[in-house]
């Protein structure tokens, strides 16, 4: 069942968006639809994966790590004790 929303924003963003739309043959309600429903679709590059990657997508998010870090742990564990 399809409800009404009130959006406020920008006259020029929404004059934007109305010529986006009629370029593309699309209302305003539409697009923001497709966005909305866009937010948590997973990507095709997503879909690719097998779905045991997929369960572990995220998980790290936010713990502050980052790929410098990460191959430095990995350099001490797998060097460190051979450097030693």
């Amino acid at each position: 069942m399809n409800q009404k929303l009130t959006l406020r924003m920008e006259k020029t963003l929404i004059e934007r968006a109305k010529a986006y739309g009629k370029a593309h043959g699309k209302p305003v309600s539409r697009i923001v639809a497709d966005y909305f429903a866009a937010l948590d679709a997973p990507s095709a590059e997503e879909e690719a994966l097998p779905a045991e990657v997929r369960e572990l997508l995220g998980v790290a998010a936010g713990s502050g790590l980052d790929e410098a870090s990460y191959k430095e742990f990995l350099a001490d564990k797998y060097l460190g004790a051979e450097l030693e």
